[in-house]
């Protein structure tokens, strides 16, 4: 097999990035010349092998979450659907409403319990079949051919690939013809299926990244490697293939043991039908042996209090008791667990939220939040001042704390220098002070308001709805990111028609290509940007940074010279060779606004 740094070191590289976006077709590179070291046919995939069998169970569809209407997990309802529970119908158009079925159930201990589906319907298989079905007696023949409840079925829940994946595909004579991308588990499903009929020739372009129920990842770099991985994690999750909605069949010592294993941040609170999130959101408990349990404010105070659980006829319940807050004194009931997430309910409009995170800081210190700082750099990645959106003038531009209190902002590849501090507030937190020449925006009295490893959140003092959120940037032992590095500035220091030139540029359905021919782009090592124009006498210079964040970006700023203060943004990757980078830009609901495409000219 070949080593991830061997195949780095190939003329085409494809970086796998966490899926955000809508289902797409089944695209190919079939339009450009790919240069690849072809693998050793070893590594095509073999269609009676465990290694087919372990992809193809993992990308079929679990269509365990909606048991509380179809009572079936080897299929699944689409939404909508209208369903009449214990009399009553209701319009099922999200996942949140099988929260509704199970509170209808629950309302009464004596009762007896019905729902009836309104017919037709359209229901997806494991496979990802869609059929519609006209009656009951359909989808009772069906469920017949699905495993009982909570009987090991064929799925594999527990882990999952991270989109987009590719693959080669061979010709008779093991050359390659072909390279397919996949962006989700049903585009996955199918393409396993060609392969298990013998319809196509292919080999898993590596690393891939892979998913853990509990949202932990791992880079796998080889078929054998991938294989050992899906067979340990196979079976180490509950799949909750129960007929009833959420993962509230556990035992107390089950649910103490989840709650013990990480402290836990809120995300969202209601206490008697008011909102609260506002107020407690970023809160963070931390539950301890012996009923203790310790709760961090966002300003850093700790509170002690005491929890314990029980299992009643209500379900499972989280007793907490606080001398000194009262919203969070209540028995309540555990109605839905997640991985990494738990949600607690209790009449009268009382709801918390709360997910896991271990790199959560309890004991918060002037020395721990200097040690952070002058771990990496840090990149600026929300910056409101007084209603206004400033971040993006700082896209590329990443802090150095260093340990002396001093603190160098990169801006277009030069280094600005200042001074920081970190001093108490009245033992009520910390602030972060920063002084930089012209840069009054930054110069704020930041309190620090939340703390992890990776994430620093700070508030103005004096004007709270100030805000600014830093991301730790480390690029030392990232192959991917120093392949990036590597590949864009390696034209830094050519002439105009040496560099990067804009080959496409898709806004929505408007192509603006035209607008950026004759330009050349240079990425220097010290973060800068150089423009040029090939014949007008333009110099653009400029900010640039790749990063990691759930995926691989590319910072890039421009100022605000047209035509290229349009491509001010953080930009995910979506592949990148020796000479072409494809970009995009997403929506908040994962659909692509724009693409853009830079490629090399020498």
């Amino acid at each position: 097999m070949k080593s991830k740094s061997n195949i780095m070191k190939s003329k085409i590289r494809t970086l796998l990035l966490l899926p955000f976006f809508a289902l797409l077709l089944f695209t190919s590179c079939q339009e450009e010349k790919i240069d690849i070291i072809e693998p050793e046919e070893g590594e095509a995939l073999v269609a009676e092998s465990t290694l087919t069998s372990f992809i193809s169970a993992t990308s079929a569809k679990d269509g365990s979450a909606d048991n509380i209407i179809d009572k079936a997990s080897c299929l699944s309802v689409e939404l909508p659907v209208s369903v009449v529970v214990n009399g009553l119908e209701i319009i099922v158009d999200s996942t949140e409403d099988y929260k509704v079925i199970e509170a209808i159930f629950n309302k009464f201990d004596d009762d007896e319990d019905r729902l009836d589906i309104v017919f037709p319907i359209t229901i997806t298989l494991a496979d990802h079949t869609e059929i519609v079905l006209n009656n009951p007696n359909d989808l009772a023949n069906l469920i017949k051919e699905c495993k009982d409840e909570n009987e090991p079925d064929d799925d594999i829940e527990c882990i999952d690939f991270q989109y987009p994946i590719s693959f080669s595909v061979y010709d008779a004579d093991f050359q390659v013809i072909d390279v397919i991308t996949v962006e989700n588990d049903r585009e996955l499903h199918k393409f396993i299926k060609r392969v298990k009929e013998r319809d196509v020739f292919a080999s898993l372009n590596f690393p891939v990244t892979m998913v853990y129920a509990d949202g932990t990842t791992k880079d796998v770099n080889n078929n054998e490697e991938l294989e050992k991985t899906i067979r340990e994690a196979k079976d180490t999750c509950d799949e909750d293939d129960d007929n009833d909605y959420g993962d509230d069949d556990f035992t107390k010592e089950r649910l103490d043991e989840y709650l013990k294993i990480c402290p836990w941040v809120v995300y969202e609170f209601k206490r008697n039908n008011q909102d609260n999130t506002a107020e407690y959101k970023e809160y963070a408990l931390n539950f301890k042996e012996d009923g203790v349990v310790k709760m961090r404010a966002r300003n850093g105070d700790i509170l002690t209090g005491t929890w314990n659980t029980r299992v009643s006829d209500r379900g499972a319940l989280l007793k907490l008791e606080f001398d000194s807050m009262a919203d969070f004194t209540l028995e309540w009931i555990v109605y839905d667990i997640e991985y990494g997430k738990i949600k607690l309910y209790e009449v009268g409009g009382n709801r918390i939220i709360m997910k896991k995170n271990c790199d959560v800081i309890f004991d918060v210190t002037k020395e721990r939040i200097k040690n952070y700082l002058q771990e990496c750099l840090w990149r600026i990645a929300r910056l409101n001042i007084d209603g206004i959106d400033r971040e993006k003038e700082y896209i590329g531009t990443p802090f150095n704390f260093l340990e002396n209190d001093v603190v160098k902002l990169r801006v277009n590849g030069e280094l600005i220098e200042g001074t920081y501090s970190v001093t108490p507030l009245n033992s009520e937190g910390f602030i972060l002070k920063i002084v930089l020449e012209n840069r009054p925006e930054l110069q704020l009295q930041w309190y620090v308001t939340f703390l992890e490893p990776g994430l620093i959140k700070l508030e103005d003092l004096n004007h709270r709805e100030n805000k600014m959120v830093l991301e730790r940037h480390c690029a030392d032992g990232d192959e991917d990111i120093n392949y990036i590095v590597d590949v864009l500035t390696s034209s830094w220091g050519a002439g105009w028609d040496k560099g990067w030139k804009v080959a496409s540029y898709i806004d929505k359905d408007v192509n603006k290509t035209q607008d950026y021919l004759d330009y050349a782009i240079a990425f220097s090592e010290a973060g800068s940007i150089k423009v040029t124009h090939a014949v007008n006498d333009i110099a653009i210079d400029g900010s640039w940074l790749a990063y990691r964040n759930e995926g691989l970006y590319l910072g890039m700023h421009f100022g605000i010279e047209a035509p290229f203060g349009d491509l001010n943004h953080r930009w995910k990757i979506n592949s990148i060779t020796e000479n072409r980078i494809e970009l995009k830009d997403y929506n908040a609901n994962g659909g692509i606004e724009r693409i853009l495409v830079l490629e090399l000219e020498w």
